[in-house]
């Protein structure tokens, strides 16, 4: 026979032990077992190696499955988007805060506008400008205690 149909056969034995075979290669698998007494010989060790290898008994450690959940859990923990998106929680609030600075006499004068067009008093105004201030780095701080909440909330699972 020729020696790339022997190559052929051991490839799909190999095949058929791991992930199977397509009804097309099985019958053909097949049809050249009956026919070549060496691959036949060949199979017939191949399984019998495997059926010594299943009987050999593995001890593994009673606490394998806890270590391995711990271990799941903490490397989760590791890469979880809650560690990522504090990096753009911070940059947005940094950006949040540079464009207050620096929009800081527009928005002034827009409150002076108020006043004079619409009479709002003086101190509705200051008011308005420091809440324009406080509101953005209120939210930060609900957005990271949310966030830390959501973490923590993780840990006990």
């Amino acid at each position: 026979m020729n020696e790339t149909l022997h190559e052929r056969a051991h490839q799909l034995l190999a095949e058929s032990i791991v992930e199977g075979l397509r009804p097309a290669d099985e019958a053909w698998l097949r049809e050249h077992l009956s026919a070549c007494s060496s691959c036949t010989q060949e199979a017939a060790a191949t399984q019998n190696v495997l059926r010594a290898l299943r009987a050999v008994p593995v001890s593994v450690p009673r606490d394998l499955a806890a270590r391995t959940q711990l271990r799941v859990r903490l490397r989760a923990q590791q890469s979880s988007p809650a560690a990522t998106g504090s990096f753009w929680l911070w940059a947005v609030t940094a950006a949040s805060w540079l464009l207050g600075v620096f929009s800081a006499p527009l928005v002034w004068r827009g409150f002076a506008w108020l006043g004079a067009n619409f009479g709002v008093p003086k101190l509705a105004l200051e008011f308005g400008f420091v809440l324009w201030w406080a509101v953005p780095a209120l939210v930060a701080v609900g957005a990271v205690l949310h966030q830390r909440a959501l973490s923590t909330g993780t840990k006990g699972i």
